[in-house]
């Protein structure tokens, strides 16, 4: 894909027939799981390690989605990934959905999405794993970024 719409990672995410509603598109809750599927397997990729077995674990702190088209089973779509900020606990992501069109990208969606490390067992915020953190910097964008 060559053009650029300002994310330095665009995640292919399939919709799945089970994703449709009674109305015949996404439901907007499933808009979250593609969020989620996206940072999850790109951080999986991106840093050639099981983030599961991790000593901190990133939980999701918040996150908030602005519907800006539908989609619909069997879109293929793109989840664009780009960092607002790197803190030392946390990371806030900002995120789109494209319908993925071949030749272009149709923007579906912008959100956010905050994951706190944890430590496994006590749950208390930790730094992010070292790992996590070089696979997330080059992600990260200068200013106020388009939503």
């Amino acid at each position: 894909m060559t053009q650029d719409h300002g994310y330095p990672v665009l995640w292919p995410v399939p919709t799945r027939w089970a994703d449709n509603d009674h109305y015949g598109h996404v439901n907007n809750v499933t808009y979250y799981s593609y969020f989620d599927t996206a940072v999850n397997a790109w951080l999986i990729s991106a840093t050639g390690t099981d983030i599961r077995d991790l000593h901190a674990i990133g939980v999701v702190a918040q996150t908030s989605c602005k519907f800006l088209g539908s989609i619909s089973f069997p879109d293929m779509l793109r989840v664009g990934i780009r960092v607002s900020r790197l803190g030392n606990s946390s990371i806030n992501y900002e995120l789109a959905i494209f319908r993925d069109g071949g030749d272009h990208l149709d923007l579906a969606a912008t959100g956010t999405f905050t994951h706190v490390y944890v430590d496994e067992q006590t749950r208390k915020p930790v730094p992010i794993p070292a790992v996590i953190r070089a696979a997330a910097e080059p992600l990260v964008v200068a200013g106020p970024a388009e939503s």
